[in-house]
């Protein structure tokens, strides 16, 4: 029982905080944007614009809730809770830090550590698409159904270079556990001994995200926002929930398999964790600031003939790296 409880407060904790980030993301991301424009942020709501958030959600949370004509009830109202609880799921197998003391007790900073975490990152992320997919379907809207027919080729697509950098990582670290990826960069981090991954990772996670130069299933100027066009109000809010959180979740993830996780020098371990993970974070905001979006066609090409062959010569290479080291 006292298992149980440490883990369902670590969990609140965690929750918590995740959706506290996602909220303060938002502004984090308007007030960048601001700067790198050269015009003013959200800055009137609370001291430096603070609670501008807070401001959002009570607005999102008030505003009216409709439903379009002939909808498949069920599929619309679950698409969006579906978005965001798969988004959130994956923190269950992310480390944040090493075993700390608390109270006479070590504690560990993650929610468990499972053998194939990795995998169960994979299959979270593959189930997340379903809610922008049935979100589109069900709304019984043409611009919705080409936001999310859209999604479902970009994300298959991308996810398999993106599986394809996990594999060097694994490959390369012996173990499909979090938790030992991470103990494997005591020394060396892996975005030294797998830069080719690294930049494999990067770009397939800023189209898992639908985050520009990769946004085509909300694009506004030809899908008039895509696959949640028919959502309002807090249905709205959940799905830009669940595409923060995942932006989270994609830089919490590059840190874990190529940056380290934990590790560095003089500071806490958790304290680099959350470092890194805020540095990835200004780097989605930053490409979406300076990169135009891309088309369609060039999108699926960019992915199928440039990041798939080269995943896969990256794997034969750290293969073959892994038989002929020494033992």
């Amino acid at each position: 029982m006292t298992d149980v409880a440490v883990a369902a407060v670590k969990s609140a904790i965690l929750l918590g905080i995740l959706l506290t980030a996602c909220a303060y993301m938002t502004l984090l991301e308007r007030r960048l944007l601001g700067k790198f424009q050269v015009r003013y942020g959200p800055n009137r709501v609370g001291p430096f614009g603070l609670l501008q958030p807070l401001a959002d959600g009570v607005k999102l949370i008030l505003k009216e809730s409709f439903m379009p004509a002939n909808v498949d009830v069920l599929v619309y109202w679950l698409a969006p809770a579906l978005s965001m609880i798969t988004a959130l799921f994956v923190y269950a197998v992310i480390p944040f830090g090493p075993e700390v003391t608390l109270f006479g007790r070590p504690v560990a900073l993650r929610l468990a550590d499972v053998d194939v975490g990795i995998l169960v990152v994979l299959a979270a992320s593959s189930i997340g698409v379903y809610g922008i997919i049935l979100g589109g379907w069900s709304s019984n809207s043409k611009y919705s159904l080409l936001g999310s027919l859209r999604s479902s080729a970009q994300l298959i697509s991308y996810e398999l270079a993106l599986g394809l950098a996990v594999i060097a990582v694994v490959l390369t670290a012996g173990s499909l556990s979090l938790v030992r990826i991470v103990e494997a960069q005591r020394s060396v981090w892996f975005v030294l001994r797998q830069p080719l991954a690294f930049l494999i990772f990067l770009v397939a996670a800023l189209a898992e995200t639908n985050r520009a130069p990769f946004d085509l299933p909300e694009a506004e100027q030809e899908l008039v926002a895509g696959y949640q066009t028919e959502y309002g109000g807090f249905k709205f809010a959940m799905f830009y929930i669940g595409e923060y959180v995942a932006v989270v979740t994609m830089s919490a993830l590059i840190t874990t398999l190529f940056w380290g996780g934990w590790h560095g020098p003089v500071l806490p371990g958790v304290l680099w964790f959350v470092a890194k993970t805020l540095a990835f974070i200004f780097v989605f905001i930053w490409v979406r600031a300076t990169l135009p979006r891309v088309r369609h066609d060039q999108l699926m090409a960019f992915g199928w003939k440039v990041l798939v062959p080269l995943g896969l010569v990256n794997i034969v290479a750290t293969a073959l790296a892994v038989v002929l080291r020494p033992s």
